[in-house]
């Protein structure tokens, strides 16, 4: 006779910042998960393949709820696969930058957000899409996309050396022009674009807010754009990224889309979610409204 139970499964990333915090986390994962209703699993993933290898068991077995212990990377990487099932993703933080987190208020502390996600419900957010590949968080195009290549080196992680990464990169980052269209009506040129970041959630990480604004299910996406010629005034204002009010000066500019396009005269970097691609002259991106379920204290 099948099991009546409802099937909970957790996924840990090992190389997350964990070490032996997996002590720690032990006894709080089995009081809060497993429970005489729920039929309770832990695996970890060993590789980005052997992770999404298993988020698809996870779903073909009529797993409801799928725990995940790591960053935004992992995130991204196992969320792909949940896109459009009825499998809840959740998550336990143990990432550098933690902005999907952040945005929903779990909590940074592990065994607090144990206990939070115990009694969360799911909500559909919607998913952001950069030629076909999916993002949660943000999406970078410029010099807040190269700058991941010097932050990737740092065998330090957090937000400090993501802000060394970035003044570093400021020196070598030269600007190509940018033709943005968004849902294919209105059309922008900026000459020396800076900043060039979709976001779908609030957050860069590490509490910096690039899209203050942005909400997890609207079917909307933030365009937030900085030219280079603008940068000398921001600088001062720095501090408005992490009290939610960045987008309040001038330089910053936001619009809201469903679909974009960005014409640029040659490939680039592309950010998604924290990990660094190549990506062609032209990119596209669009929303997919409530695209995938997770879990909200």
């Amino acid at each position: 006779m099948p099991s009546t139970k409802k099937k909970v499964r957790i996924l840990i990333n090992p190389n997350a910042g964990l070490g032996v915090a997996l002590d720690r986390i032990r006894q709080p994962l089995l009081d809060c998960w497993d429970l005489p209703e729920t039929e309770l699993s832990i695996q970890f993933s060993k590789s980005k393949e052997d992770g999404q290898a298993k988020a698809r068991r996870a779903v073909k077995e009529g797993v409801g709820r799928l725990i995940v212990m790591g960053g935004d990377g992992m995130i991204n990487t196992i969320g792909s696969v949940l896109i459009g099932s009825d499998v809840a993703l959740g998550v336990i933080p143990t990432g550098s930058g933690n902005g999907f987190a952040r945005h929903f208020d779990i909590p940074l502390d592990i065994v607090k957000a144990t206990v939070a996600l115990a009694n969360a419900s799911p909500l559909a957010i919607d998913v952001g899409f950069a030629n076909d590949r999916p993002f949660f968080v943000t999406c970078s195009l410029a010099w807040d996309a190269s700058m991941v290549r010097v932050f990737e080196k740092s065998p330090v992680r957090g937000i400090l050396p993501y802000i060394f990464a970035g003044v570093y990169e400021l020196f070598e980052y030269t600007p190509q022009p940018f033709t943005l269209i968004l849902d294919g009506t209105t059309e922008l040129h900026i000459q020396d674009p800076l900043l060039c970041t979709i976001a779908n959630l609030t957050q860069y990480g590490g509490g910096a807010q690039i899209a203050p604004g942005a909400k997890a299910n609207d079917g909307q996406l933030q365009l937030v754009t900085l030219r280079q010629h603008d940068l000398p005034w921001v600088l001062p204002m720095l501090g408005k990224f992490f009290d939610g009010t960045i987008d309040r000066l001038r330089e910053i500019k936001t619009h809201s889309f469903q679909t974009l396009t960005v014409r640029r005269e040659k490939e680039g970097p592309m950010q998604l979610d924290g990990e660094l691609l190549s990506a062609s002259a032209e990119v596209h991106i669009r929303v997919q409204p409530r695209a995938l379920n997770v879990l909200v204290p």
